[in-house]
């Protein structure tokens, strides 16, 4: 299954361009994690567990329990704020 993956902001400075990701089968947007965070690396340090990440399913935000589908886009990027 084929999933396009996202980054904004710092995590786009420290992983650089977009992905496209093959998981082995349908899961949820942990899932794509892991397998991101099984990398190592700059994955491993940027979407580390602990860390505060938000997540977007088809640019709507999400949890990390949402389920995926092929063709899908996920977005990672880190809270904001306004002022």
């Amino acid at each position: 299954m084929k999933i396009r993956v996202r980054y904004f902001a710092s995590l786009r400075e420290a992983l650089g361009a977009d992905e496209n990701i093959d998981m082995p089968e349908a899961g949820t947007v942990a899932e794509l994690r892991n397998l991101l965070l099984a990398l190592g690396g700059r994955h491993a340090e940027v979407l580390a567990r602990g860390r505060a990440v938000r997540t977007a399913l088809n640019q709507t935000l999400c949890d990390e329990a949402t389920a995926l589908s092929e063709g899908d886009e996920v977005a990672f990027f880190p809270p904001v704020t306004g002022g």
